[in-house]
């Protein structure tokens, strides 16, 4: 029966380590935190580009407006007939020439 109790029982450690040296807590590398950074002066600097921009768009759109409402005066293309009719045969006669 003796044999039976020991086997239920763990044995403890005869030594311990005073000092146990746990995995040091890991700690935010400055790497990630200067590109976080760096990413929302970024981020900043777009948004503020995109805001311009778009005032610059709406002041183009009412300007194109104002300048759409007036009237457009229409041009027309006037194309002159020849005044002399073509010679084929003094064509040909010239370029046979050549």
């Amino acid at each position: 029966m003796a044999k039976n109790k020991q086997r239920g029982k763990k044995q403890q450690n005869v030594f311990q380590v005073a000092n146990k040296q746990s995995k040091p807590k890991t700690k935010a590398k400055p790497v990630k935190t200067s590109l976080k950074h760096i990413n929302t002066l970024r981020n900043e600097k777009v948004e503020s580009l995109n805001q311009m921009f778009t005032e610059i768009q709406q002041d183009v759109k009412s300007i194109s407006k104002s300048t759409s409402s007036e009237p457009k005066k229409a041009q027309k293309v006037v194309r002159e007939a020849p005044r002399e009719a073509v010679n084929v045969d003094n064509a040909a006669q010239l370029f046979s020439q050549l």
